[in-house]
C-alpha cells in the first residue's frame, strides 16, 4: 500500500527519519498543511512563515527528483487536520502515515487526534524520532524522572553518545513515478506579510545551502567558537538555528559535523567544538522539558511559585523595549537587529530578556511572545527555556539576584562599539567609551537624536530583588 509522509518541521530529504521509513515501506506521497489560524495562535513570525514556504519550494524540487509527489492543503487550524488527513488516506489508499515527532502540548494533542481519526480507516500511524538525538523519556534520573538540571542531563547524554552515536540517514533512492500531480507551493499566506528582501537574503532557502553553511562553520569558525560567540560584532556563531528550527538540517547532522572537526570527541578536545555540542544539548534539554513538564508550553512558569510575582503593567516601557527605544544602546541595538533580520545574537537575547523581566519587571511572557512574533528561528522549547532562564522562573535558571547590567555588558562584549554603530547610526560619531552610555554626556546628550533612559538602573535592580525576596518570604 501507499505511504503518506506528513511534513512539518522537517523540510529536507537527507537524514529525514519519516521519509526514509516511508520510502522503504512502499510508494510514498508527501503532504504539507498550511494552517494560518494555528500559526497566528502560536505567534509564528511572518519571516518564519516565509522561510518555511521558501524551503518547502526547494524541498518540492528535491522530492520531485525522488518521484515523491507533494500535496498541499490549507485548513484554518489543527482542529480540521484529522478529517483532512483521514480523507487523503482513503483517497490515496494509504497504508501508513509517517510523521516525525513534535513535542509541544498542542502538537502532541494534534497527533493523538489524527491517530484517533485513522482508527476508523485502514491506515496506521507511525511516529519517528527526528528532531532530537534521544527520545524524551530515555534520558532520565535514577528514579525515572525527567532531569531539571542541565549539567546532570548532559552527563547522561555524554555517556549515551560515547556508547552509541545516532547515525545520519542517506537520501532515499528514487521510487517509481506515481500518477499523482504535484501541488504548487504558494509564495505567500494571507495574514503573513512577506519580509524585506534584505532579511530574506540573510537566510537563503534549501538544505544544500544549510549544509554548506554548516560545513563552513565547522571548518572555519568552530575552533574559535568558545572565544568569539559572546561578541555580537563578530561572525562567531553558526547561523544554523533557523535551519534547525525548520528542520532543513537535523541535529544529528550538526553533531556529526562537530565531531568530524573534533576528531570524534564530544566532551574533550577543541573547546569550541565542545561548547557548540553543549549548545545542541541545551536545545535537546529544553525539548525534553516540554514533554516532562508540559505546563511550560501552556504559558506557565516552570517554577509554579513564580506565578505570584508582581509583574508590572507598563505598556509604554514594553513598547520602548520592543522597538529599541529604551535609551540603553545594547538593548536598543539588539532589538533593532531582531526587527531587521529576524534573528538576535544569543548573548543579546539573555541581556534583553533580563532587562525586560527584571529591570522593567514586565512579565517574561510578553517578551517570549514578542520574540516568537519576530524570530525566524522561533522554537517553542528553546525560546521558552531561554526566557524562563533569564527571568529566574525556569528549570536550572539563573539565580533571581543575578541581573545583567546592560552598560557593563555592552562595554565587555562590544568594547569598540562596532555592533552599536551598526544598528544605532545616530550614535555612530560617539567614541568607544561614550557610545555605551550616551546619557553621561550631560549637555552634549541633547544634540544626539537618541532617547533618554526609560529607567534608573539601580532603582530597577532594587525593585526586582525586592519582588523576588518578598515572593520567597510569602511561601
Amino acid at each position: 500500500m501507499n505511504q503518506l509522509l506528513w511534513l512539518r518541521t522537517d523540510l529536507r530529504v537527507s537524514d529525514n527519519s519519516a521519509l526514509a521509513a516511508a520510502m522503504s515501506a512502499g510508494p510514498t506521497v508527501a503532504l504539507y498543511l498550511i494552517t494560518p489560524g494555528q500559526w497566528h495562535a502560536h505567534d509564528d513570525a511572518p519571516c518564519k512563515v516565509d522561510f518555511w514556504l521558501r524551503n518547502l519550494a526547494e524541498l518540492s524540487l528535491r522530492l520531485s527528483e525522488l518521484n515523491v509527489p507533494l500535496l498541499i492543503r490549507t485548513v484554518q487550524d489543527w482542529q480540521a487536520v484529522p478529517a483532512v488527513i483521514a480523507d487523503l488516506c482513503r483517497t490515496h489508499e494509504i497504508g501508513t502515515l509517517h510523521v516525525n515527532d513534535e513535542y509541544g502540548v498542542n502538537e502532541q494533542r494534534r497527533d493523538e487526534a489524527v491517530a484517533e481519526a485513522l482508527r476508523e480507516t485502514h491506515t496506521s500511524m507511525r511516529r519517528h524520532l527526528d528532531q532530537l538525538l534521544f527520545a524524551p523519556g530515555t534520558i532520565t534520573t535514577l528514579s525515572g524522572g525527567y532531569f531539571k538540571v542541565f549539567s546532570q542531563f548532559r552527563k547522561v547524554c555524554y555517556a549515551r553518545l560515547a556508547g552509541s552515536l545516532p547515525a545520519c540517514l542517506p537520501v532515499p533512492d528514487r521510487q517509481a513515478s506515481l500518477p499523482i500531480a504535484n501541488d504548487s507551493v504558494p509564495q505567500t499566506v494571507d495574514g503573513f506579510a512577506q519580509p524585506s528582501d534584505y532579511l530574506r537574503s540573510l537566510w537563503p532557502a534549501g538544505e544544500d545551502f544549510a549544509q554548506l553553511r554548516l560545513a563552513q562553520f565547522a571548518e572555519d569558525d568552530l575552533a574559535d567558537y568558545q572565544q568569539r560567540r559572546d561578541f555580537p560584532a563578530e561572525p562567531g556563531t553558526s547561523q544554523i538555528s533557523a535551519y534547525l528550527a525548520a528542520g532543513v538540517v537535523s541535529p544529528r547532522q550538526c553533531l556529526h559535523a562537530a565531531l568530524r572537526a573534533n576528531r570524534g570527541e564530544h566532551d574533550s578536545g577543541n573547546p569550541g567544538a565542545v561548547t557548540w555540542i553543549n549548545e545542541l544539548l541545551w536545545r535537546e534539554f529544553y525539548k525534553h522539558i516540554l514533554v516532562g513538564y508540559p505546563h511550560v508550553s501552556m504559558g506557565r512558569g516552570f517554577r509554579r511559585e513564580t506565578e505570584a510575582l508582581p509583574w508590572r503593567h507598563a505598556p509604554d516601557e514594553l513598547t520602548a523595549w520592543q522597538q529599541g527605544h529604551t535609551g540603553f544602546p545594547i538593548i536598543d541595538a539588539a532589538m533593532r537587529q531582531l526587527l531587521a533580520t529576524g534573528w538576535m545574537h544569543n548573548r543579546l537575547r539573555m541581556i534583553v530578556a533580563m532587562f525586560l523581566s527584571k529591570n522593567l519587571l514586565i512579565d517574561w511572557r510578553e517578551g517570549e511572545r514578542w520574540f516568537m512574533q519576530n524570530l525566524i528561528d522561533g522554537d517553542l522549547a528553546a525560546n521558552n527555556g531561554g526566557w524562563q532562564w533569564s527571568a529566574s522562573t525556569g528549570t536550572d535558571s539563573v539565580p533571581y539576584f543575578r541581573l545583567f547590567n546592560p552598560l557593563s555588558q555592552s562595554a565587555k562584549f562590544d568594547p569598540d562599539g562596532r555592533f552599536l554603530r551598526r544598528w544605532l547610526p545616530e550614535l555612530a560619531e560617539l567614541d568607544k567609551r561614550a557610545i555605551h552610555n550616551p546619557a553621561k554626556l550631560n549637555g552634549l546628550f541633547a544634540a544626539v537624536d537618541y532617547p533618554t533612559p526609560i529607567i534608573d538602573l539601580p532603582m530597577s535592580r532594587d525593585r526586582a530583588l525586592t519582588a523576588f525576596r518578598q515572593l520567597g518570604e510569602a511561601l
